[in-house]
């Protein structure tokens, strides 16, 4: 889940630039979307290159907009991204590469955190894309693939008031046999720990739908002006001193926060432009056809599709580039 900051947060973030077209010089430093581009965000670590550029893959090719992405990363992926760009077939598309410094992350994550958890908490920081775009951005978590035109998902109309519009985890009636096949929460039940009094204090029942952070387009303005980034490290940081989170089902530091200040205040995008779950069993399927309709599909969960085993390996493998520096493979049978 990835970034966007603030002026307050800028001098926390080092920029690398780097701008694709025909017949264009490399490396032309502090280059941003235009005003006709799509602005996609991206996460990237350095242990999952290959699947973000599979992200890239299928936006880049089944849109027909112009697409700006920017690419979150720790430093030491910078290179790699870089070059993994600059060797395959993605090498004309317009991006930037942006460095984040996880000690923004001190005192709202655990010390302990994995380095792929690190970059969860990055789509916090959203309105610090402010200085980059004047609009609008759209956020991708890296285990997703892509199949629709992505001007569509960026051109929905976002209620007044609300900041961000996500998909609600109970409106999209052929994925419940599957949540129910394997016993995944779709409620605030699965995320908060209502044993904690300051959970039961906000108010929210437990068996409200909850929904998913890891695809939703961001109004800056809006975001900005409730101080979104805000009330979520407010949320992170309890939760390291208060431990209010549901630990087995919670989706990392990221998603309880988000659910708690997001909640009855987003609008909800199109169930087809986030068919998740695909991650969630090793042998629990969706229908072909349903698969053919969706506009994009989420590998959320443990079985992913890089590795084995995961279901519906095959439409994610025809988005996946092989890492030219041989580094990042697949794990299969």
């Amino acid at each position: 889940m990835l970034c966007v900051y603030s002026v307050y947060y800028i001098d926390l973030i080092a920029v690398y630039a780097v701008l694709k077209k025909d017949g264009a010089k490399t490396g032309v430093e502090d280059e941003n979307a235009t005003d006709t581009d799509i602005p996609v965000v991206i996460c990237a670590s350095e242990e999952r290159i290959g699947a973000a550029i599979a992200t890239i893959n299928s936006v880049y090719s089944n849109s027909r907009a112009s697409i700006f992405f920017y690419i979150v990363t720790l430093r030491d992926a910078i290179k790699k991204i870089r070059e993994y760009i600059e060797k395959t077939k993605l090498r004309k598309i317009k991006y930037k590469i942006l460095e984040f410094n996880p000690m923004v992350l001190k005192g709202k994550v655990n010390p302990d955190s994995s380095r792929p958890e690190l970059l969860h908490p990055v789509s916090f920081y959203t309105n610090c894309f402010l200085i980059l775009v004047s609009f609008r951005i759209v956020y991708l978590d890296d285990d997703v693939i892509v199949q629709g035109d992505m001007q569509e998902l960026y051109n929905i109309k976002l209620k007044a008031g609300h900041a961000a519009a996500f998909a609600s985890d109970c409106d999209l009636p052929p994925t419940h046999e599957m949540v129910r096949s394997v016993g995944m929460q779709t409620t605030y039940m699965g995320f908060l720990d209502y044993r904690k009094e300051e959970v039961r204090e906000l108010g929210i029942n437990p068996s409200d739908c909850s929904f998913n952070p890891g695809v939703f387009v961001a109004d800056i303005g809006e975001w900005k002006r409730q101080k979104i980034t805000k009330q979520l490290e407010k949320w992170m940081a309890k939760n390291v001193r208060e431990n209010l989170y549901s630990s087995a089902m919670a989706g990392g530091v990221a998603t309880p926060p988000m659910l708690i200040v997001f909640r009855d205040k987003y609008t909800t995008i199109d169930p087809m432009w986030h068919v998740r779950h695909l991650g969630w069993s090793p042998d629990s399927r969706y229908p072909r056809s349903f698969l053919k309709d969706a506009r994009l599909l989420h590998w959320n969960g443990h079985f992913k599709p890089w590795n084995y085993p995961c279901v519906h390996l095959d439409i994610w493998e025809k988005w996946f580039i092989p890492d030219p520096t041989g580094k990042f493979t697949l794990v299969r049978p």
